[in-house]
């Protein structure tokens, strides 16, 4: 974040939280601060910066979907519905949740994510939504990995890439599917609201979308797969989706055949992102990174299990 723009965007929430005379005993808080966007808080409202290079048109119809009132109760809702130019940077603006503690893994709200997903997955995807942006994040994680600077395990994670099919690396269009899609689902995109003990809800629009909705659940399948999950948290997870009738796996029977292509995918971005940072600071991979890396170099030896309909 430049300079100059993260006191413009400080300032910017504390406009949208109240007029500028009004006495305020609020703190300002970085809540992120990121390439790909920064995020403030004042009092009860918070404002982000999105990434440079965000187009317009398409943050606007993500927004203006946000605020659809088929939505709520699923996503947040915006406090503007559109959003502004600050010093070359897009900026939209969101009522405060409580986020998922992460000092408290036990209480992570699998079921109500989940729960979430099922309902977002059936609602009806309007026209002229963008496409998810799922693997488009995905292939940039590789085009930072391959900048990033020699490596020893970049290589099992380029193989384990280039065995996915064109659609996960963001080299052909999805697969057909027209579902409406969140595109990076992981506990960082709940909050609760109102805050604290409201319900949760699913935030940050960036990549929201119509596609394949088993990219939703890739995240903790790709945990689950590499050993970072618990089974009896994935299977909340995924029986919490099911029953809640979510369509991208079917309602019983093996989920595996239509997660494994959207979980490897993650598997790998995840890999790169944790290599590209292991060398642009200069430190060794911890144990969890290594465990990610280690899955891509088993994927390798396995082709990917494509679902019905599918291609290669």
């Amino acid at each position: 974040m430049t300079a100059d723009v993260l006191p413009a965007l400080t300032a910017g929430a504390r406009t949208a939280a109240h007029p500028a005379d009004t006495p305020c005993t609020h703190h300002d808080s970085v809540l992120a601060d990121r390439h790909d966007g920064t995020v403030v808080r004042h009092g009860d409202t918070v404002a982000k910066a999105h990434a440079p290079g965000t187009d317009p048109a398409e943050l606007s119809r993500r927004l203006q979907l946000a605020a659809h009132p088929a939505l709520t109760g699923i996503l947040l809702t915006p406090l503007r519905p559109k959003p502004v130019d600050l010093h070359g940077r897009l900026v939209t603006f969101w009522p405060y949740g409580t986020p998922v503690d992460p000092q408290t893994p036990e209480a992570a709200p699998w079921d109500a994510a989940a729960t979430l997903l099922a309902r977002l997955h059936r609602t009806p995807a309007p026209d002229g939504l963008p496409p998810m942006r799922g693997p488009a994040k995905a292939a940039r994680a590789i085009a930072r990995l391959r900048t990033a600077g020699p490596h020893p395990a970049t290589t099992p994670v380029l193989r384990a890439w280039a065995a996915l099919p064109a659609w996960a690396r963001a080299e052909a269009p999805m697969p057909p599917a027209g579902t409406l899609c969140h595109g990076d689902l992981h506990l960082g995109q709940l909050v609760r609201r109102p805050a604290p003990n409201g319900p949760w809800l699913l935030i940050d629009v960036d990549d929201l979308g119509v596609g394949v909705p088993t990219w939703d659940l890739a995240r903790p399948a790709a945990w689950y797969a590499c050993g970072l999950l618990p089974p009896d948290e994935w299977t909340r997870f995924l029986t919490a989706y099911q029953r809640a009738g979510g369509p991208a796996v079917p309602a019983d029977g093996d989920p595996w055949p239509a997660l494994d292509v959207a979980a490897r995918a993650l598997t790998v971005q995840t890999a790169a992102l944790a290599i590209a940072k292991s060398v642009g600071e200069k430190r060794p991979l911890d144990e969890v990174q290594q465990a990610v890396i280690d899955a891509c170099d088993r994927m390798g030896a396995v082709p990917p299990e494509l679902a019905p309909g599918s291609t290669a």
